[in-house]
């Protein structure tokens, strides 16, 4: 199991850079991680029960924890803290963020998603 050798979050909290034995210093940004998180809230219990992940563009990271030697939790502020990301799942998603982006923008894409969180207009009164 690769474990990373340093966590950082940047000061903005919108990327964490982590650095494995075998690569180099890699960022992912907030929302990939938001939006890829292995909890069943999101991926559902089975393949079939996964949720798209719509409006997490401007998701930040509140904070992390480390959950015992093999993995972290990753709190965000959207209110979303049940992903366990195993050092395997992170280093999974690393070196691979490119093909699950671009899975994603498709996805999104075919459900006439958005990245945007959603507006919402009120009617307060008719002039």
């Amino acid at each position: 199991m690769p474990t990373p050798e340093s966590i950082r979050i940047n000061s903005a909290r919108d990327v964490i850079s982590l650095k494995f034995a075998d690569s180099d210093e890699i960022d992912i940004c907030a929302e990939l991680l938001r939006i890829m998180s292995p909890s069943a809230e999101v991926r559902g219990h089975k393949p079939n029960e996964a949720k798209l992940q719509t409006g997490k563009r401007n998701v930040i990271i509140k904070s992390i924890r480390k959950t015992g030697n093999y993995a972290l939790r990753i709190y965000f502020d959207d209110g979303h803290d049940s992903g366990i990301y195993s050092w395997d799942y992170l280093h999974d998603l690393a070196l691979n963020q490119a093909i699950y982006w671009s899975q994603y923008l498709k996805e999104l894409h075919e459900a006439g998603g958005s990245r945007d969180p959603e507006t919402r207009v009120i009617k307060i009164f008719d002039p």
